[in-house]
């Protein structure tokens, strides 16, 4: 029985391999459509194209929509059911359709269906970092470090971009930046705090563009950041609530609300946090003579507490006038008030380092910050695909108060000394824009456009001794900025090939009037800032780009204004009002490729700059208690060229792990002297020559626990990097997060550590022959827990809204 069993396994394996051996390979067909939302025709990207065999509930092929909604996959010839599902939106069905030679399904519509909301399947996880040939989008909601965090926790997170102790942000190690947010410049004084007052909560994804085309102002050497809001797309009322507590003393409220109808869309996001930010510093300075002998010393410790109560709130009107014409209007409203006390400890040694005295100073200051703006968008489409007219308006005004009183006394006196600084800031910044856009032909496609950016900066800025007025820090700086710019586009594309040609025309008039000392200065020039892109596909998995365009960097704010604040009383740091811009030239090579599993994306880039901004420190000619003051102050003295590669990627080896990472490596080199008369009236020039070298590397791990736990784990290194007066040393950073859903996924709870080490500090060391040598250590946030909790209704956990219908939200370049 056992042979009889075994002969029969044999025969049946042998008539197998026989008939598989006859068999002719059936050549394979490329089915072919596109995916749009019905009422907007807006494409659909990632809506899934799932194909069975007639009466087999087994997909036999399948795939997913591209940015533009579109989607290329073979089957072999035969009969199919053809289903088409989109995440909130009803599921389309085709029947029984033969489907013999390659051809195409044409246009599909689907529209949205309310009653999904609540019981959609997620078929496909959106990764937090998506990777695109001309820049990398960062898909905010995905990120479980950010829970309960502001925008600069959102940024600091996201590959190629840094943002220092200070909260600067810097891109591939450039702090030359343009920080936008839904494709128009921040109306906020101070970006720095106010990236700190928006809530991450209330931002969608942030767009990372390396090499900006004509289309985008010219501001930024180093690429832009486009920061793109929370509208609310899904039909119905829907939204989300995050409250958010941690220690240091932390906690938070925030929500986004929108309802949707056929006829408008009504968005709000609101926001109010209260947060403390414990930091402290140090600075061990030796102070040399002439010589380079030691003169003295002064150990400087520094303790800082910074509390900050901030509203951030908008809410706005999406009106469908009709299929082809929207107009948006919004208000934006942001509010905040601060306390930060800065106890400065100054203990003095003499040249053989034995201790002479103590000086405390403590600058108690409170700020008080408001903003408001209104923006208005319309668009109107036109029948042929892609043709369309944008129009944008900002007007805004902003607020930023700052009252500051300093008491100094020492252990080697009895006198106690006041100071008092006011340093009141007024901004108003009105931004008119318009752009349209012309398909025509096979691949063509023609934009031309107009922005109008007119603002306005006054600083009172005043100082006291003892109840004095100090004119020699007491004055007000009127800052005016007009710019008028013109673009114009063309791109083709010709099979593979596609190219992107523009030209932009800006015409700039600035007024710097110091109006105490009736110091006027108007600063007029007009520049064209060319642009191209090239691309290749080499396969449907892999191109290669090169792109040029040139750039522009106006000094503004702290960098202009001569009087900054006396927290400490020898080392000053003071605007230089005659700063011109710096001009930039920007060459970047690109290279993607993606498997299944990874995506990898590389780049060359290289920048001139020209009349770059350096800081020059020297000798004021004052003394406090024998002690030389030294001035730091920015000035145009040099070339700087910068040369680097990077290389970004995202890997998910398994379902339950993802893995992004990021490496950049650059060489910045500086040529340029510097010469001044010190107060003894010597011809001092100092040698800016510099060559520097530095990387920054990071990686994200995001793992799925047992109980379904979402794990997140980042670490970040920026090594060493030298200058012409010396060098900052390298920072390592670690944060981790856990998370889990609740309530039916309705709800998520997340705890997340930020800087688990407690080890992000700039440490730099400064030397000025026969001035100073120093050591420093800044750390302007400790270690934060936090936890949040996340509540959704009528809002799937993985939201994907359908693409924004304002085009100022991406980069809107021509992609053939």
């Amino acid at each position: 029985m056992k042979k009889i069993k075994s002969v029969l396994i044999l025969v049946l394996f042998l008539t197998t391999i026989f008939s598989f051996a006859q068999e002719s390979p059936v050549a394979k067909i490329k089915i072919s459509g596109k995916v749009v939302e019905k009422t907007s025709n807006q494409p659909l990207e990632y809506a899934t194209i799932t194909f069975f065999a007639a009466n087999n509930p087994k997909a036999i092929a399948g795939g997913i929509t591209n940015p533009k909604g579109e989607f290329d996959i073979e089957i072999k010839p035969g009969i199919y059911d053809i289903k088409i599902e989109f995440i909130s939106f009803k599921i389309k069905e085709i029947k029984q359709k033969a489907l013999n030679t390659t051809s195409s399904l044409g246009l599909i519509s689907l529209e949205e269906d309310v009653n999904q909301l609540n019981e959609v399947v997620i078929r496909t996880e959106k990764t937090t970092v998506e990777i695109k040939l001309d820049k990398k989008v960062y898909n905010v909601g995905s990120d479980l470090m950010v829970k309960g965090g502001t925008v600069s926790d959102v940024l600091d997170n996201i590959p190629s971009v840094s943002v220092d102790v200070e909260g600067n942000v810097s891109l591939r190690g450039n702090d030359n930046v343009r920080v936008l947010i839904d494709g128009k410049p921040s109306n906020a004084i101070n970006i720095a705090e106010a990236l700190r007052l928006i809530p991450a909560d209330a931002i969608e994804k942030v767009e990372v563009i390396t090499n900006p085309s004509a289309r985008y102002d010219a501001e930024g050497g180093g690429g832009l950041l486009n920061i793109i809001l929370k509208k609310g797309k899904n039909q119905g009322l829907n939204g989300t609530f995050i409250a958010s507590t941690g220690y240091p003393e932390t906690y938070g409220l925030s929500g986004n609300i929108n309802y949707k109808s056929k006829n408008f869309n009504l968005f709000t996001t609101q926001g109010y946090n209260n947060r403390n930010s414990p930091g402290n510093s140090f600075t061990n300075s030796e102070y040399l003579n002439p010589d380079n002998t030691t003169r003295n010393y002064i150990y400087e410790n520094r303790d800082n507490k910074r509390n900050n109560k901030g509203y951030n709130g908008n809410f706005g009107i999406e009106l469908y006038l009709n299929k082809s014409t929207s107009w948006t209007n919004a208000i934006n409203y942001r509010k905040s008030k601060g306390d930060n006390v800065d106890d400065v400890l100054q203990n003095y040694y003499d040249s053989g380092f034995n201790y002479d005295y103590t000086r405390n100073r403590i600058n108690g200051e409170i700020s008080d910050s408001e903003s408001v703006e209104f923006t208005t968008n319309f668009i109107k489409k036109f029948k042929r695909d892609g043709h369309k007219l944008t129009i944008d308006g900002s007007f805004s005004t902003s607020d930023d108060l700052n009252d500051a009183i300093i008491t100094d006394k020492a252990t080697n006196t009895n006198i106690v000394k006041f100071d008092n600084t006011i340093n009141n800031q007024t901004q108003g910044r009105n931004l008119i824009q318009m752009d349209y856009v012309l398909p025509f032909g096979k691949g063509s496609q023609f934009e031309a456009g107009y922005r109008g950016d007119f603002s306005k900066l006054l600083t009172d800025y005043e100082v006291e001794n003892d109840g004095v007025i100090n004119n020699n820090f007491t004055n007000s700086l009127e800052y005016k900025e007009k710019v008028n710019a013109l673009y114009t586009q063309y791109g083709l594309k010709i099979d593979k090939f596609s190219a992107l040609f523009g030209l932009r025309f800006e015409d700039s008039n600035i007024e710097i009037n110091l109006l105490g000392t009736n110091n006027y200065n108007t600063k007029k020039y007009n520049n064209f800032f060319p642009s191209a892109f090239f691309t290749y596909e080499i396969s449907d998995k892999s191109s290669a780009s090169v792109s040029y365009s040139r750039r522009i960097q106006r000094p503004r704010g702290r960098f202009l204004n001569p009087f900054s604040n006396l927290s400490s009383n020898i080392n000053i740091f003071v605007g230089n009002p005659d700063l011109n811009p710096a001009f930039s030239d920007a060459i970047d090579l690109g290279f993607i490729k993606r498997w299944d599993k990874l995506t990898f994306n590389t780049s060359l880039y290289v920048n001139k700059t020209s009349d770059s901004f350096q800081f020059a420190r020297r000798e004021s000619g004052a003394f406090v208690n024998g002690t030389p003051v030294l001035i730091s102050s920015p000035i145009n003295i040099a070339t700087e060229y910068r040369t680097g590669f990077e290389f970004t990627l995202n890997y998910s080896p398994y379902k339950w792990w993802k893995l992004n990472g990021n490496f950049n490596f650059y060489r910045t080199e500086t040529q340029g002297d510097f010469s001044y008369t010190d107060f003894n009236s010597n011809l001092v020039t100092q040698d800016f020559g510099n060559i520097a070298t530095s990387w920054s590397s990071r990686i994200t791990s995001k793992i799925t626990l047992p109980y379904k736990i979402d794990w997140q784990t980042n670490a970040s290194y920026n090594a060493p990097q030298t200058s012409a007066q010396g060098k900052s040393l390298g920072v390592f950073g670690a944060n981790l997060a856990f998370s889990k859903d609740i309530l039916k996924e309705k709800g998520t709870l997340a705890f997340n550590v930020s800087d688990v080490f407690n080890s992000r500090k700039r440490i730099t060391e400064n030397y000025l022959a026969g001035v100073v040598n120093s050591y420093s250590e800044m750390q302007y946030r400790q270690r934060q827990f936090t936890l949040s909790f996340t509540y959704r209704f009528n809002k799937p956990k993985n939201e994907r809204e359908r693409p924004k219908q304002n085009q100022n939200d991406s980069e809107g370049d021509f992609q053939g």
